[in-house]
């Protein structure tokens, strides 16, 4: 399965966050749990960005996207995670359960506190729901 058929998720994106609506429709199945190497940051904006790459690890899961809605998903999240603005960039990136894309931060001013769990919802020990 390639990228395009595949997203990472390690914020609001997930379920029972704020944005999952927007994803849910596009999805088959549950997802899977998946780690990315990169850091994660509470943006104190009550959404997380993300850096991929180096030697932390991010939480998070991957879903596969319906393959009938896939050129529809990306477009209406490109609108949502801010792409089209330049907050976030849509990137290929290789998880623990393979490649997919995920919304990497464009805008540096967003890269607050770094959360050492590597896991939106586990920030720093604290349950973040």
């Amino acid at each position: 399965m390639t990228a395009a058929q595949r997203l990472f998720v390690y914020g609001t994106l997930r379920p029972g966050e704020v944005r999952w609506h927007h994803l849910e429709e596009f999805v088959v199945g549950d997802g899977v749990d998946a780690t990315v190497p990169g850091d994660v940051y509470d943006t104190g904006l009550d959404y997380p960005a993300a850096m991929f790459g180096g030697e932390s690890v991010i939480r998070g899961r991957v879903y596969e996207l319906r393959p009938d809605r896939i050129d529809d998903a990306l477009e209406h999240l490109d609108r949502v995670e801010g792409a089209v603005r330049g907050l976030y960039r849509r990137v290929e990136v290789t998880t623990s359960a393979g490649t997919a894309w995920a919304y990497e931060c464009g805008d540096p001013s967003l890269l607050v506190t770094r959360i050492a769990s590597g896991d939106w919802q586990i920030r720093d020990g604290q349950n973040g729901l």
